[in-house]
C-alpha cells in the first residue's frame, strides 16, 4: 500500500514563506508524474504546480514567479517553495503522485491535505 505524507503547512504573514513536503512510501517501482494542488471551500481543486517524469514543470499563472516545485527521486519525495506569499494562497494543499506503479497497481495517490494560512 502506497501513502503519500505532507508537512510543512501553517500561519505565515503576506511576504512571508512556507516549504511543503510530501513524501510517498511502500512498494513503489515508478512514479509519473507529481504535482501539488490546493482548494478552498466552495471551490474547485486546482493546479499548482506540476513536475513530469522528465523534470519539466508548469505552474499556475497565479504562483508563476512565487512558487517551486521540485523532488527528490531518491526518496520519492515532491517539495513546494512558496515564496512572496499573498492572502489568496490561503487553501488546503493537496499533493498528487500520478500513475505509481507497484506490483499490484498502477493508480493515482493524493495526500491528506495541508492548511497554508496567510495573514495580510
Amino acid at each position: 500500500q502506497v501513502q503519500l505524507v505532507e508537512s510543512g503547512g501553517g500561519v505565515v504573514q503576506a511576504g512571508g514563506s512556507l516549504r511543503l513536503s510530501c513524501e510517498a512510501s511502500g512498494n513503489i517501482l515508478s512514479i509519473s508524474a507529481r504535482g501539488w494542488y490546493r482548494q478552498v471551500p466552495g471551490k474547485q481543486r486546482e493546479l499548482v504546480a506540476r513536475v513530469s517524469g522528465l523534470g519539466r514543470t508548469n505552474y499556475a499563472d497565479s504562483v508563476k514567479g512565487r512558487f517551486t516545485i521540485s523532488r527528490d527521486d531518491t526518496k520519492n519525495t515532491v517539495y513546494l517553495q512558496m515564496d512572496s506569499l499573498k492572502s489568496e494562497d490561503t487553501a488546503v494543499y493537496y499533493c498528487q503522485f500520478e500513475r505509481v506503479r507497484t506490483i499490484v497497481a498502477i493508480r493515482d495517490y493524493w495526500g491528506q491535505g495541508t492548511q497554508v494560512t496567510v495573514s495580510s
